[in-house]
């Protein structure tokens, strides 16, 4: 039995494809290295043959097996290369996609454990098994998948959720997330730790930090609103009871609406916009961290190196060196 078995889709972002691949193979060398069980792998499709990745890359695959008993396998599906959620609808709809929404289904019902990487959580929706867990994607598909799982618990800032059986995972290069947690949980710390250190690999656990309030306010009045409020209103941070009685509801139906648009709750939307700020003024201004601490609504410094270093992994002096240094 293939212990990870990688379900490649017609037009997968090549490098989750090739993510996957070299994260598996290292892990398997440095398994040998340690004398520990080795992590087996393969690339399926639902014809097999030769699949087309994005942008003109194909990867040599082997059909996916259609009946199987109960497995322990793992079936990671990375995600498909689109640029708005229009494009993932029309992917959606397609045979290939069609075809391996029901071997997800099946797969989960033989006591499998499946995971998918961006747009590719879409389709653990349409086979239900989102229904009842709580998941993630990336940041700026979340609004579109609150939307259409009503089911679902979407948790937007985070860059990973394990929901039993079902992981899901943000945006492409979340995969290297994915696979470190299940080298992790299925070969021991030891081996993940020494993969990660031999690729340069950080795990994250939350996706704050990337996320563009205005990118998601397009072609949503409330989180415009919102967005352009707490904005203007910096230092001052307004209270989320205070946004709901501007907005003429109910905190319960602000919360309701802004986790459907952007798949975050008020509180993490204010956190969000204030870290945006934050990062542009450590990037483009000469200020000292306390006074940006200050200019984003806290009191002091230290909560600000709090957050920076909780949601982006570095200090605030160490991100304002990393944007001198790429310029």
């Amino acid at each position: 039995m293939v212990e990870f078995e990688v379900l490649v889709l017609p037009g997968a972002n090549p490098s989750g494809v090739a993510m996957t691949r070299d994260i598996l193979s290292v892990a398997a060398s440095a398994a040998r290295r340690l004398a520990l069980p080795i992590p087996t792998f393969g690339f399926f499709s639902v014809d097999g043959g030769a699949v087309a990745l994005q942008g003109g890359m194909q990867i040599d695959t082997r059909r996916l097996p259609q009946r199987r008993r109960a497995t322990g396998s793992v079936l990671l599906i990375p995600g498909l290369w689109v640029q708005n959620r229009h494009e993932l609808a029309a992917q959606i709809v397609k045979e290939p996609c069609q075809q391996a929404i029901e071997a997800i289904g099946a797969h989960v019902r033989r006591g499998g454990m499946v995971t998918a990487t961006c747009s590719a959580v879409f389709l653990l929706h349409a086979a239900g098994v989102l229904d009842g867990r709580a998941a993630t994607t990336t940041w700026w598909l979340a609004p579109a998948l609150s939307a259409v799982a009503a089911k679902t618990r979407v948790e937007a800032q985070r860059v990973l959720c394990a929901d039993g059986p079902v992981i899901t995972a943000g945006a492409p290069m979340a995969q290297s997330d994915v696979l470190l947690y299940l080298l992790r949980v299925r070969h021991g710390a030891a081996l993940a730790d020494q993969v990660a250190r031999l690729l340069l690999l950080q795990e994250r656990t939350e996706q704050t930090s990337f996320v563009m309030p205005g990118l998601i306010a397009v072609g949503n009045p409330l989180i415009g609103a919102l967005t352009q409020r707490i904005e203007a209103a910096l230092p001052e941070v307004p209270s989320v009871s205070q946004l709901a009685k501007e907005q003429h509801m109910s905190e319960r139906t602000l919360a309701r609406k802004v986790t459907r648009a952007s798949g975050m709750s008020p509180v993490a939307l204010i956190q969000s916009i204030r870290l945006q700020r934050a990062r542009q003024l450590l990037q483009s201004s000469r200020k000292s961290i306390e006074q940006i601490a200050h200019a984003v609504g806290y009191r002091d410094a230290t909560a600000l190196r709090r957050l920076v270093a909780k949601t982006v992994g570095l200090t605030p002096n160490a991100l304002r060196r990393q944007r001198r240094l790429s310029t």
